[in-house]
């Protein structure tokens, strides 16, 4: 007589989990529609190239940063459509586009200040101001360095990317018609607090956790975002971007 063996049951992913593409896809939309309505008037609907910029490294920031947005598209509709392979190889690619925004992100910081440069209703002196787009530049790339070691796990790489995308907002939402909703240039971040809730949601939702990169990596971005003037405010800070301003002048 055969023996019948029960054979164990596979386990059940949580039902959100398989929706990420889905969700990916659309945090990858969404903030590429923020970064194209808080640039529209002075670039993307200016000309792009023929847009009356302050100086050519202005140019350059702006075009590279902008891939960045379309890579991030790019990666999640190639996960999206099971090409795991052509996103790992364009990855590669993508990490050395994110080295290139850092230096650039420094440069165009320090040609700014050169011009004594503040956003308009910007309570700061230029100095002071100086530390939110270097602070940026900081917060981006440590975030980009772990989702680059994290790479070989998914669950950590892509949230860690998305957040790093979300740490680059502050510009885009610090500008109209987003200032109409906070009131202030500065308190768009406001906007990236929201960002990194969603991704809070939806892992509340999909895992019944908030997963530990969203938890770790989403603090530190809320926080180091948050001592951005404390510290441009201070002395040493001060005495430092002193220093920048001679060196480039």
């Amino acid at each position: 007589m055969a023996t019948a063996v029960a054979q164990p049951r596979a386990k059940t992913p949580p039902a959100g989990s398989r929706y990420d593409n889905w969700f990916y896809s659309g945090m990858a939309a969404l903030l590429l529609l923020t970064v194209f309505v808080g640039f529209a008037r002075t670039y993307f609907l200016a000309g792009v190239v023929r847009a009356h910029l302050p100086s050519a490294i202005i140019h350059i920031h702006g075009a590279v940063f902008s891939c960045w947005i379309l890579l991030l598209i790019a990666q999640t509709a190639l996960v999206s459509a099971d090409r795991v392979d052509i996103h790992k190889k364009l990855g590669i690619a993508g990490f050395g586009l994110a080295c290139l925004m850092v230096v650039l992100g420094v440069l165009a910081a320090t040609n700014s200040l050169s011009r004594n440069f503040v956003p308009p209703g910007s309570p700061f002196d230029p100095k002071t101001f100086y530390m939110i787009p270097m602070g940026d530049m900081f917060i981006f790339g440590v975030l980009l360095y772990f989702a680059f070691r994290m790479r070989f796990n998914p669950s950590y790489h892509k949230r860690l990317i998305v957040l790093a995308t979300i740490a680059l907002m502050d510009a885009p939402t610090g500008r109209p018609p987003f200032t109409a909703v906070t009131g202030h240039p500065f308190m768009d971040t406001i906007f990236c607090i929201f960002f990194v809730l969603l991704l809070v949601f939806y892992d509340l939702w999909s895992i019944r956790k908030v997963h530990r990169a969203t938890l770790w990596a989403g603090l530190f971005l809320v926080i180091a975002q948050q001592l951005r003037v404390p510290i441009g405010g201070t002395s040493a800070w001060h005495a430092i971007a002193t220093w920048v301003q001679a060196f480039t002048h």
